[in-house]
């Protein structure tokens, strides 16, 4: 599966952003989980947000929680990230990823296929 993600920008903080991840090639969309990771110059990867094939289960790291939302459209073959309330510390490189080990795992080595990532700078 080939994932192209986009909706980055420039943001003030407090501001909001949806970043879209579009899934093609040969194998089905809903064979994968899907996730959201991050990183920032300088930092290590950091897991954002999975959610499950169906859509029906959904994981968000703590730092986002209540801030951030995970979510997908089959139909479309499209996975999101709806981010509301940035903060400078947001500010990172976004990349989608697809992975089929069953379980929505926080971890990218459990994640088969990765996205270009895009970027997001939030302003203070």
């Amino acid at each position: 599966v080939q994932l192209q993600a986009s909706g980055g920008g420039l943001v003030q903080a407090g501001g909001s952003l949806r970043l879209s991840c579009a899934a093609s090639g040969r194998t089905f969309f809903t064979t994968y989980d899907m996730g959201w990771f991050r990183q920032a110059p300088g930092k290590e990867r950091e897991f954002v947000a999975a959610i499950s094939r169906s859509g029906g289960r959904t994981r968000h790291a703590d730092s986002v929680k209540g801030r951030f939302t995970i979510s997908r459209d089959n139909a479309k073959n499209t996975l999101y990230l709806q981010m509301n309330s940035l903060k400078p510390e947001d500010t990172a490189v976004y990349y989608c990823a697809a992975g089929s080990g069953g379980e929505l795992y926080n971890s990218g080595t459990w994640y088969d296929f990765w996205g270009q990532g895009t970027l997001v700078t939030v302003s203070s």
